[in-house]
Order: C-alpha cells, then sequence, then structure tokens
C-alpha cells in the first residue's frame, strides 16, 4: 500500500521545512496528494475593567492569528509548488489553537499524518500535540526530530516488538517503509523464556519476509536501563534512521509494561519515528 493522501500538520514557522520536506520526498516517491494544514486559537472574549468585551483587544488578536496563518501558508504552498506537489492547503479555527487536535478530522481520512516532534527549545504552544494525533485520529503519524537529518527515505529500521496489538498494527502499517528498506531489525528487549513465537518476533519477522522485506530479529538484555534508552542504545549501534513502534495510551499498566516510550519518542528520540494504535 502507498502512502497516497498525507497530511502535513503546520503548527509554526519551525514546521514548514521539517514538515513540509519530509511530505514532500514521500510525495515524489508515492506520487502522493499532501494536505497542509494549520489552525489558530480563536480570539478569547477579553472584558475591560468595566466588565464589556474589549473589543480592541480581540481585534488585534484577530489580526496577529491571520497574519500568521497567511505566513504559514504561503510558505507551504512555495515549498509545494516547487516541488510540484499535488497539494492543497486547511486553515482552521479552533478554542485550543493547536493544529494537531484541529487536523483529527483530516487525518482520518489519510493515509499517513506528518508532524514535528516538540521542540524543547521552542516557545510554549509552537509544538503540535501529536498525542491527540495517535489516540484519537486512528492513522499511523510519521514524527520527524527537532534536530538531526528530517528523512523521508530510510535504509535501516528497527521494529521495536513486544507482541502486542499496537506493534502490529504498527508494523504493517509500516509495510512501505519497511519494503524499501536495506534491512529491518525486530527488536525484543527482556522478552521472557516461555514468549510464545508471536512475541517473541519469529512470526512477524516471516510475515514481513513473504512479502519481500529484509529482516532480522535481535534480543536485548535491558540489564536495569529503561526501555527508551536501551532503544537509543540499539538506534546507534545500528545505525537505523528510522524506528516504528505501537503507540501505547497512558494508563498506568501500559506504561508500566512498555516503560513509557511513547511519552519519550514525541520529545527527544534522535530519529525519525513512526507510530502507529
Amino acid at each position: 500500500m502507498a502512502f497516497k493522501t498525507i497530511l502535513a500538520i503546520i503548527q509554526s514557522a519551525e514546521d514548514i521545512k521539517r514538515v513540509t520536506g519530509c511530505a514532500a520526498g514521500l510525495a515524489a516517491r508515492f506520487d502522493s496528494h499532501v494536505i497542509g494544514l494549520h489552525s489558530e486559537a480563536l480570539p478569547i472574549p477579553y472584558t475591560s475593567t468595566i466588565g464589556f468585551p474589549d473589543a480592541e483587544f480581540i481585534q488585534a488578536s484577530t489580526e496577529v492569528n491571520q497574519q500568521r496563518a497567511a505566513e504559514l501558508e504561503s510558505e507551504f504552498r512555495k515549498l509545494a509548488a516547487s516541488a510540484g506537489l499535488s497539494f492543497e492547503w486547511r486553515s482552521l479555527e479552533s478554542f485550543s489553537g493547536d493544529s494537531a487536535h484541529g487536523g483529527i478530522g483530516s487525518a482520518r481520512c489519510s493515509d499517513l499524518v506528518i508532524a514535528a516532534q516538540a521542540n524543547p527549545h521552542a516557545e510554549s504552544g509552537s509544538s503540535p500535540d501529536v498525542d491527540a494525533l495517535l489516540f484519537e485520529a486512528g492513522r499511523p503519524v510519521l514524527v520527524t526530530p527537532s534536530e538531526g537529518p528530517c528523512l523521508s527515505s530510510f535504509r535501516r529500521i528497527i521494529i521495536a516488538w513486544n507482541g502486542s496489538r499496537e506493534a502490529a498494527r504498527a508494523a504493517f502499517d509500516a509495510l512501505p517503509f519497511i519494503l524499501e528498506a536495506v534491512g529491518t531489525e525486530i527488536l525484543l528487549i527482556d522478552p521472557p523464556e516461555t514468549a510464545d513465537p508471536a512475541a517473541a518476533g519469529a512470526d512477524i519477522a516471516a510475515a514481513l519476509a513473504r512479502h519481500g522485506a529484509e529482516v532480522s530479529v535481535h534480543t536485548e538484555n535491558s540489564r536495569g536501563l529503561s526501555t527508551d534508552t536501551v532503544i537509543r542504545n540499539r538506534l546507534a549501534a545500528t545505525g537505523a534512521d528510522l524506528l516504528v513502534l505501537g503507540a501505547y495510551s497512558h494508563s498506568w499498566l501500559r506504561e508500566l509494561i512498555f516503560g513509557g516510550v511513547t511519552r519519550t519518542v514525541l520529545q527527544s528520540m534522535p530519529v525519525t519515528a513512526f507510530l502507529s494504535r
């Protein structure tokens, strides 16, 4: 399956080149239609000291928001047109002003969503709430790292595998990337000795290989390290440039089982991540 409709979540000017550049690279390979989406906050009904709506403040806020949205649209259109893409722009308003929240409806009708990882150095509110996309849209999300190269083609892939529904969904959703890669590694961290073949990685490796993928299985002992640290170390050791991961909910049980890796990926994983649930 190719990614024919790609939604690019544009929350701020920082996202334009990273997210749109990644979308353009994918669209060129898969002959995709790219939708750029940005959401601005609705003006807060601020009141004056005498209790009446402050019309001047509301008007000024509206103008600032409209100007920012127009600038982002202009830059997106310029980049998309220069890349020869089939594209469109969607400008929305919402109470949160978060493009991820505003883009959930569009994401549900897309093959792939691309969003930027939270930038720890950016001002508050300039990063989209990717959690909302993962847990509400029902579509895979490609998260571009805030630092380091922003890629749209991947040579070496690691699939963090524990035999769960979410991990299986992510692995098969990522097939277009896996089939292009030089190699894909099924990474198991501290698997129980009594694990069945599905949990141990043998079945998923065989299933992906039948599609024509080059797949291997690797087991790591955490030795007391956190799961996300083990994954980071393995990414560095293998030179992998894409992490495929099942996105887990934030219940205490899920966090206990998988160590809260989803949150780490969204905040600080050094490579591009493909998440699905």
